[in-house]
């Protein structure tokens, strides 16, 4: 889709000495091919999350925060390459992330507001030219601290309202940004360390309820998540799309939209 837009777009920049803003400023090539690469990135969020997420930087009410359209923008470029490509067999991916070139991730992410940085070691991993996406069971520690799903599982049980001591709704102030060092989860399970918690992040939480077998609890955070709103499922919904098919976090995605209360 990029060099598809990109041909015609080169045809039209080259028809003119010059390309200038509504302002009368000049448009450089590169600035003007940003300009393409944002069209497509907005195009592939509303196709595969919706009209709110590509409007976002344009401050679009009801947007899924900033590591959601990150993810889903990473797995749509990967979808897109074809899964002939060695970074999108599932048996490599699942066991190491899937990968991108670093630049063609910012690229995508840069003229959209994401700031690939400020998520590196939550969602992503940079190094040596590559942006990797973090696999969910690289993230259980950050997510569920030392004890992991089973102090997840034990305090979603045993809360008179899951919704609301685990996994409360940040300020408005912090939603959708990254903060180094805080986890989702510590093992005393204290709301105010986890104000940043994000839809991916308590995604990523259901997934290893799942993988770990722990499905009353799955069940109570399902319903719990189906309360708060509609974000928690139609992410889930959008990912098990843009995983690739044989793919492990596939398999977890499907077989936790499996058990969400109909």
């Amino acid at each position: 889709l990029v060099f598809a837009c990109v041909g015609p777009a080169l045809e039209i920049y080259s028809r003119y000495s010059r390309v200038e803003t509504a302002a009368g400023d000049a448009v450089g090539l590169p600035e003007y091919l940003e300009r393409v690469w944002e069209t497509v990135g907005r195009a592939a969020l509303e196709q595969v999350l919706g009209t709110p997420e590509a409007r976002a930087r344009n401050g679009a009410l009801g947007a899924l925060e900033e590591d959601s359209r990150l993810t889903a923008l990473f797995l749509w470029t990967l979808q897109s390459g074809g899964a002939d490509d060695d970074n999108v067999r599932p048996s490599r991916a699942y066991a190491s992330g899937y990968r991108l070139p670093y630049d063609v991730a910012r690229r995508f992410a840069q003229p959209l507001g994401i700031h690939l940085d400020e998520w590196e070691g939550r969602v992503v991993e940079v190094k040596k030219g590559e942006a990797r996406l973090l696999p969910v069971k690289e993230r259980a520690r950050d997510l569920l601290g030392e004890s992991g799903a089973a102090a997840l599982a034990d305090a979603l049980e045993s809360a008179p309202q899951p919704q609301l001591s685990l996994f409360p709704d940040p300020p408005p102030e912090v939603r959708g940004r990254a903060r180094r060092g805080r986890r989702v989860a510590d093992a005393d399970f204290d709301p105010d360390a986890r104000r940043d918690a994000t839809t991916l992040d308590r995604v990523h939480a259901a997934m290893l309820l799942q993988s770990a077998g722990r499905s009353a609890a799955l069940r109570r955070l399902l319903a719990a998540e189906q309360e708060r709103g509609p974000d928690f499922m139609r992410l889930a919904n959008a990912l098990s799309a843009l995983y690739p098919r044989g793919s492990e976090e596939k398999r977890l995605l499907d077989a936790m939209l499996l058990a969400a209360p109909r």
